[in-house]
């Protein structure tokens, strides 16, 4: 019955050449009934049992291409996000107005005194309360401003913040070891993200595991690592370890992320992202570890978590399946067509704008500040390859079930071909969905 189903639109095109008397028999057959059809018949319940296994492999299937949706925005046609765009990058950038490219120093650096002083104020009233009742509120306030200074540092990294490179690495530094973030380090690694992205081997952010590789875990390894909301705390790790099939650390100088020529600029990183730790052992001594691990210590932790869940949620857990690229299919632009948007209500000013990715992806040296303007301009070049982010109420809660629902379902891409998409272990598809039943 499943393979006739692929030539019912053609048996339904000779219903209007067929006698008038078997007519409704036909149209009977091969039409999908309506709802109200459905309730009308009375058909006799029954009960099937799938497997995880069938289940997930139905999922995957009905979601590769996404559904009904086309290039051009008619309905019924196919739309394939893995298809070669229609246009060339140079179009989307003629789509941009010139006031997006300007940069300017004043600007900036009034976001990085606006953050400076609410991250201060917030600190100030956490020990004059010190109340259990404020404490809750001010890990959670003061978390997000560190990713937002994140945010700012990483403007620095990508030299949107300025024109001026010492303005950009002194304000980077400042920032991103306030944080213990080894600003060049990380930069470097970022920027390899950004000139790879989408690419399987190649991209250094959230990559997707070949399957042999994912295979060759130990299967406690896949559990932590795809367990909510363990890998929301991974990104330390990654500093120190990177990601799994990749070797190399952010903070030495002959790791493999880094040329020769950038030991020096790694080495500075990694001295003042020692001063910073090490300012934190002093206070320890000074004032108690409690007070740093309630002043600092937690909103780190929160910070981390933001960071982790922003920078995978812009590249995964959208409605339809979005391809990864190797070898010769891989682009430049159907890399960053890959990456989507998304809408963190409130966040969106405090985070600086960082949810407009797919035009900052593409033009990283755009400032945060014009990316709304930059990303209204170029959609009507982009068509269907940009995926307009659901819009948030005050609180982005909606994001939580795309970010939970991708982790349980993206585990791996196969070892071969150049364009690929996630597949899902079964098993630990399984574990996750009784985990969730459970909590």
């Amino acid at each position: 019955f499943l393979s006739m189903s692929t030539h019912l639109p053609p048996l339904y095109k000779q219903i209007s050449r067929a006698p008038k008397l078997i007519k409704p028999f036909l149209h009977h057959i091969f039409t999908e009934p309506t709802h109200s059809e459905i309730r009308e018949r009375n058909f006799p319940q029954i009960s099937l049992s799938l497997s995880p296994a069938m289940v997930v492999a139905m999922e995957q299937r009905s979601n590769v291409n996404g559904g009904d949706s086309g290039v051009g925005g008619l309905k019924g046609e196919r739309f394939d996000p893995s298809a070669q765009p229609p246009f060339k990058i140079g179009d989307i950038r003629a789509a941009i107005p010139k006031h997006c490219w300007v940069k300017s120093p004043l600007r900036s650096m009034s976001y990085v005194f606006r953050d400076i002083f609410a991250v201060a104020a917030m600190g100030i009233a956490a020990v004059y309360l010190d109340s259990w009742i404020f404490w809750p509120l001010y890990w959670a306030a003061q978390g997000t401003l560190f990713w937002a200074i994140f945010v700012l540092g990483h403007d620095c990294g990508h030299g949107s913040f300025s024109d001026i490179p010492l303005l950009n690495s002194a304000v980077g530094h400042i920032l991103h070891s306030f944080i213990l973030v080894p600003y060049h380090g990380w930069r470097i690694s970022h920027r390899t993200h950004h000139q790879n992205h989408g690419h399987v081997e190649n991209d250094e952010s959230w990559v997707p595991l070949p399957e042999k590789l994912y295979k060759k875990l130990p299967h406690s390894t896949r559990m932590l690592r795809y367990t909510v909301p363990l890998p929301m705390l991974a990104y330390p790790l990654y500093l120190w370890y990177r990601s799994p099939g990749k070797e190399g650390s952010h903070f030495n100088p002959y790791s493999s992320l880094f040329a020769p020529s950038e030991r020096k600029l790694i080495a500075t990183s990694t001295t003042c992202w020692s001063i910073m730790l090490a300012a934190l052992v002093f206070l320890s001594f000074l004032v108690g570890p409690i007070t740093v691990l309630k002043v600092y210590g937690v909103p780190y932790i929160i910070f981390v978590m933001w960071l982790d869940a922003v920078t995978y949620l812009h590249h995964h857990g959208h409605d339809e399946k979005l391809p990864w690229y190797r070898g010769k299919e891989w682009s430049y632009l159907r890399g960053g067509l890959t990456t989507i948007d998304r809408d963190y209500g409130i966040f969106n000013n405090i985070h600086h704008d960082i949810g407009t990715h797919v035009i900052h992806h593409l033009f990283p040296q755009i400032p945060h500040y014009h990316l709304v303007d930059a990303t209204k301009a170029a959609k009507h070049v982009l068509g269907r390859y940009y995926r307009e982010p659901q819009t948030s109420g005050p609180m982005p809660i909606h994001l939580v079930e795309s970010l939970v629902a991708s982790i349980k379902k993206d585990h791996y891409v196969s070892d071969t071909g150049d364009i690929v998409f996630y597949e899902t272990d079964p098993d630990l598809y399984v574990y996750a969905s009784d985990k969730s039943k459970i909590n």
